[in-house]
């Protein structure tokens, strides 16, 4: 058979050959696409920016990877060995931008042949802002209620402040932040514990470990209270001598713990006028002195003053019996 008869069987219903090398192939690729497996993981985001722009929206924090290739290709690349980055670094002014997530491989991934890597999503829209620091004060979150009769008195933070970064549109609103929840319920005595500093926005980085050490005293309820219609008694009177006072009970206003109130007995409280140096008959104006628990702060008592009435006894007769 010559070249031009070879040539002609070739030509020979041409178009039902083509179609049926094309289906072949078409055939060979779905074969060899029912052979290749697919994985799946998830990787963090990263994002590189000008060192002076900072992400001010939110965005994906992971992205989902799909491994395609044989089974000993794909399973063995450890997840670590491939890293999603978006690449804002040619962007040098704040503003809204749109970038492809692109994936550099190392270790394990690098050596896998014939690997497809697909990407989820494919591009990040994000804006960025001017990165700002700013130093702000913690509060103190308490809540719940002492036992009774006992209230929270000075507290401490250690720090007091803490340096916070992020986009300067977010930060300029914040004047403080708070510690997580510091429980009362119960307590009666102090107390220190250690906190984390709240943080609900994403794009707010707090410097530091993020943890607050905050001690707590504790002290008694103080109550202040009147006790009325004490008598005032007449004290280091010389026995020759008789007093008549003009006011004869008074009242006295005291502050102390609520169970020190509790305790307290009528006769722990009292009101008296001192005689001692008192050596004649006649009226004198003396001064009311109160008698009270020193666990209690006296805050006033009436009356201040008082007129008592001094007379002098008659004598005793002794008499023959020595009566």
């Amino acid at each position: 058979m010559n070249g031009r008869t070879l040539l002609a069987k070739v030509a020979e219903n041409w178009p039902a050959k083509v179609i049926s090398i094309a289906m072949a192939i078409v055939l060979f690729v779905f074969h060899r696409m029912s052979l290749l497996e697919e994985r799946f993981f998830s990787v963090p985001l990263s994002i590189e920016t000008d060192t002076r722009l900072i992400p001010a929206s939110p965005y994906p924090g992971m992205i989902k990877i799909t491994l395609r290739g044989d089974a000993n290709t794909i399973y063995p690349i450890l997840e670590e060995d491939i890293r999603a980055y978006i690449d804002l670094t040619k962007y040098a002014e704040p503003g809204t931008y749109r970038a492809p997530v692109q994936i550099h491989k190392k270790g394990t991934a690098l050596r896998a042949e014939a690997l497809e890597i697909f990407v989820d999503p494919l591009e990040v829209v994000l804006i960025l802002d001017e990165r700002l620091s700013k130093t702000v004060p913690i509060k103190a979150n308490l809540r719940g209620t002492l036992e009774m009769g006992y209230e929270i008195g000075e507290y401490t933070l250690d720090p007091t402040h803490v340096v916070i970064d992020g986009p300067m549109g977010l930060l300029k609103d914040i004047s403080e932040l708070s510690t997580d929840v510091i429980e009362l319920t119960g307590r009666s005595v102090d107390f220190s514990t250690t906190v984390r500093i709240l943080n609900d926005e994403p794009l707010i980085v707090i410097r530091g470990n993020g943890l607050i050490d905050f001690h707590g005293t504790i002290r008694e309820q103080l109550r202040i209270q009147n006790i009325e219609d004490i008598p005032i008694k007449i004290n280091g009177l010389d026995e020759q001598f008789s007093g008549e006072l003009e006011i004869t009970t008074g009242s006295v206003r005291i502050e102390g713990g609520q169970t020190m109130f509790d305790k307290l007995k009528a006769q722990d409280v009292g009101l008296y006028v001192d005689c001692f140096s008192i050596n004649d008959q006649g009226d004198f104006l003396l001064p009311v002195l109160a008698l009270f628990p020193t666990m209690f702060t006296l805050i006033r008592h009436d009356p201040k003053n008082v007129l008592i009435h001094i007379q002098r006894l008659p004598p005793r007769i002794i008499g023959s019996d020595g009566s």
